[in-house]
C-alpha cells in the first residue's frame, strides 16, 4: 500500500481537495485502484450538524455517513463509493480512545495525545486505507490522504505527529507528501511573492514532514525564477515545484499536474507498477475540459435557496448541473436567489432586492429548489415553485423542495390555506408533510433517515422512470426529518400531482410530477450526490433538458442524445478497466434483472 498526504499551508480553502482528487484521478488513469481519506481537525463527530456557511454542504454517503465536501469531490474525480470512516475527524478519535479507556482496554495505563491519539489516527489510517471502493471489489493500491486546515493549526498537531511517526512505520518508500501552499500576486506590484510557501514548509518540516511535491496555487503560471526560489529555500528539486494556476475548469486540473510530471514523480518516488504509455482516461478529461470551454448556447437555472451567498452550499447540486448541461451541449447559468428576497416583506423592507430577484426568477429557463433545513425563507420558495407551476416552467424539487411543491399546491390547487408542514407549523389543520418520529428521537446528529434507500416506481408512464431508463426501481441518497403525509395522497392524486414513486413499504412518498407540466418533478432524496461527469443525475438531466426545451425530442427517441452531444469514441473511459462509449447509470441506480438502458456518451 502505497500512501500520499496532501497538507496545505498559509491559508484554508486553498484547494487541496481538487488537487487530492486530481492526484488520484491521473493515478487512476494509470490502472491503479486509488482511495481516499479526509481528515476534519474539529471536534465534531461528523458533519451532519454543522450551518452550510461552516464548511459548505454536507455530503452523503450510501451508508449514511455524513461527511465532508471534499469527498463528494473524490466520488465525482475517482468514480468510486466511499464510506462515512473515509471521513476522520477529531471527534471520532477521541470518541474512539475514551471508549476504550472506559472498558479498560489500556490496562490502567495513562491515556496521552502520544501515544494513544497518535497510534489511533495511524490505525484508523491503516485499516480504512485496504477497504474495496471500486464496485470490482479490489482492494486499494494507492491511498491519498488530505488533512484538512493549515500546517500550524493547534487543532491539526496530534495529526502531523502521528504522520510523522507513520512515515517510518510504513517505510520512505510507502509514503509521500505533497504541500499545497498560496504564491500571492499583489496587485500593486505584480510580483508573485515566495515567503508565506517558504514560512509554510519550514514549519512543516520543523514539525517532521519533509514535502516531495511542493503543489503552488496561484493566479498566473508560476515564473521560472520563482520556482527555482521556491526550489532553494525549500530544499526540493525545481522538478518538485509544481504551479497550479488557476484554470477555466476544475477538468483541467489533472491535465495540469500530469503534463508537469507529477505521474513520474510518484512512480519514481514510491516505486509503483506503472507502465509510462498514453492514457485513454486523460484523454477523456481532456475532451471534457475542451468541451467545457467551447460551450456557447446559454440555459439559465434559478436556483432558490437560503444559502445561496456561498457557493459551497450547494456543491454537488451546482455540479449535478453542470454534467447535465454538459450531457445536452449547453453552457450553464445559474441565477442564485436568496428565497426571502422573493417574499413580500422583502417589497417592503429593500424593494431593489425584491425586483432583481424576481427579474432573475422570470428570466430563468428553469427553477431548482434545493434542500434545506428551517423555516425562513419557505415562504419565497413556494412562491418560486407557485411561478414555475402556473408559467408552465421547468421544475425540480429535492427533498424539501419536493415537501414545499406539495405544500404549494395544498395551498393553491386544493384550497387548503393552512396546508403546511408540521416544521414550520406544528398546529395546522392540514399537514401535508409530517415528520417521522423513529428517526427523530431528540437528539440532532444522525438521526436522520440517511443514505441509500430504494425507491419504486408505482407508475408506467412516468417522465421520471423513462429518464432512469424504464427501470422497476432506483436506489439514491436521503437525508430528511419529515415526509409527505402519506393519509392524503389521494386528495393530491385527483387533482393531477401524482406519486409515481414510492418506497419498498409504500407508506412513503418519494417522487412526484404533476400531470399537463412541461416538467415539474420533486424528489426526496437527493440524486445530486450520485452524479457523476459521464453519468449526469437522471433528475437533473430532465430539468436541463425541459428548459432547453429537448425533453419531449430526448424522450420520443428513446432517450438518446443527438450525435453532436456525444463524445467520440476513441476518447477512452473513465475507469481503467472499461471502455465507456454510452451513458449509463450506475448498478445502484437500476433494477439489475431489467436489460439496462443504453445512453449516448455525455459529460
Amino acid at each position: 500500500m502505497k500512501y500520499i498526504l496532501v497538507t496545505g499551508g498559509v491559508i484554508s480553502g486553498i484547494g487541496k481537495g481538487i488537487i487530492a482528487s486530481s492526484v488520484g484521478t491521473i493515478l487512476k488513469s494509470c490502472g491503479l485502484h486509488i482511495t481516499a481519506i479526509k481528515i476534519d481537525p474539529y471536534i465534531n463527530i461528523d458533519a451532519g450538524t454543522f450551518s452550510p456557511y461552516e464548511h459548505g454542504e454536507v455530503f452523503v454517503l450510501d451508508d449514511g455517513g455524513e461527511v465532508d465536501l471534499d469527498l463528494g469531490n473524490y466520488e465525482r474525480f475517482l468514480d468510486v463509493r466511499l464510506i462515512r470512516d473515509n471521513n476522520l475527524t477529531t471527534g471520532k478519535i477521541y470518541q474512539s480512545v475514551i471508549s476504550k479507556e472506559r472498558r479498560g482496554d489500556y490496562l490502567g495505563k495513562t491515556v496521552q495525545v502520544v501515544p494513544h491519539i497518535t497510534d489511533a489516527i495511524q490505525e484508523w489510517v491503516l485499516k480504512q486505507a485496504r477497504i474495496p471502493v471500486d464496485e470490482d471489489g479490489v482492494e486499494p493500491q494507492v491511498c491519498v490522504i488530505e488533512l484538512g486546515g493549515t500546517v500550524g493549526d493547534i487543532e491539526s498537531m496530534p495529526f502531523i505527529e502521528a504522520f510523522r511517526q507513520f512515515q517510518f512505520k510504513v517505510k520512505r518508500e510507502n509514503f509521500c507528501n505533497i504541500h499545497v501552499s498560496l504564491i500571492p500576486q499583489p496587485k500593486t506590484t505584480g510580483e508573485q511573492k515566495t515567503k508565506p510557501t517558504q514560512s509554510s514548509v519550514r514549519e512543516l518540516r520543523g514539525l517532521g514532514l519533509s514535502p516531495d511535491l511542493i503543489m503552488c496555487r496561484c493566479i498566473t503560471p508560476l515564473e521560472s525564477a520563482v520556482k527555482e526560489k521556491i526550489s532553494m529555500f525549500c530544499h526540493v528539486e525545481p522538478t518538485q515545484v509544481i504551479c497550479v494556476h488557476d484554470v477555466s475548469s476544475v477538468y483541467r486540473v489533472p491535465l495540469l499536474l500530469e503534463d508537469q510530471g507529477v505521474v513520474s514523480y510518484l512512480c519514481q518516488r514510491l516505486n509503483l507498477p506503472v507502465e509510462m504509455k498514453p492514457r485513454k482516461m486523460l484523454a477523456k478529461w481532456k475532451e471534457m475540459a475542451d468541451r467545457s470551454d467551447r460551450l456557447l448556447e446559454p440555459v439559465s437555472i434559478a436556483l432558490v435557496g437560503k444559502y445561496t451567498k456561498l457557493a459551497d452550499a450547494y456543491t454537488s447540486v451546482i455540479k449535478a448541473l453542470e454534467h447535465s448541461a454538459f450531457a445536452i451541449n449547453h453552457k450553464l447559468e445559474v441565477k442564485y436567489l436568496d428565497s426571502a428576497e422573493l417574499e413580500s416583506t422583502a417589497l417592503r423592507d429593500e424593494p431593489v432586492k425584491y425586483h432583481e430577484a424576481w427579474q432573475k426568477l422570470c428570466s430563468s429557463h428553469g427553477v431548482l429548489v434545493p434542500g434545506g433545513f428551517g423555516v425562513r425563507g419557505t415562504e419565497g420558495k413556494m412562491l418560486a415553485i407557485n411561478w414555475a407551476r402556473k408559467k408552465n416552467l421547468p421544475f425540480l424539487g429535492v427533498c424539501l423542495g419536493m415537501q414545499l411543491a406539495v405544500c404549494e399546491f395544498a395551498c393553491n390547487v386544493l384550497g387548503w390555506e393552512d396546508a403546511n408542514s408540521t416544521e414550520f407549523n406544528p398546529d395546522t389543520k392540514h399537514p401535508v408533510v409530517i415528520d417521522m418520529p423513529e428517526h427523530n428521537p431528540g437528539q440532532m446528529g444522525g438521526t436522520m433517515r440517511l443514505g441509500k434507500r430504494r425507491t419504486i416506481f408505482k407508475s408506467s408512464t412516468s417522465v421520471l422512470r423513462k429518464l432512469y431508463g424504464n427501470v422497476d426501481y432506483v436506489e439514491e441518497r436521503h437525508r430528511h426529518r419529515f415526509e409527505v403525509n402519506p393519509e392524503l395522497k389521494h386528495h393530491f392524486e385527483q387533482k393531477g400531482l401524482q406519486f409515481v414513486g414510492q418506497d419498498v413499504e409504500g407508506t412513503r412518498m418519494e417522487m412526484i410530477e404533476l400531470q399537463d407540466h412541461c416538467y415539474f418533478v420533486g424528489v426526496q432524496y437527493h440524486p445530486e450526490f450520485t452524479s457523476r461527469p459521464i453519468k449526469p443525475s437522471p433528475p437533473y438531466l430532465g430539468l436541463l433538458l425541459a428548459a432547453a426545451g429537448k425533453l419531449q425530442t430526448y424522450l420520443a427517441k428513446g432517450c438518446r442524445l443527438s450525435p453532436r452531444d456525444t463524445y467520440s469514441d476513441c476518447s477512452g473511459s473513465s475507469s481503467p478497466e472499461t471502455d465507456i462509449t454510452e451513458l449509463k447509470f450506475p448498478p445502484s441506480f437500476c433494477n439489475k434483472q431489467i436489460p439496462e438502458k443504453k445512453f449516448m456518451a455525455s459529460l
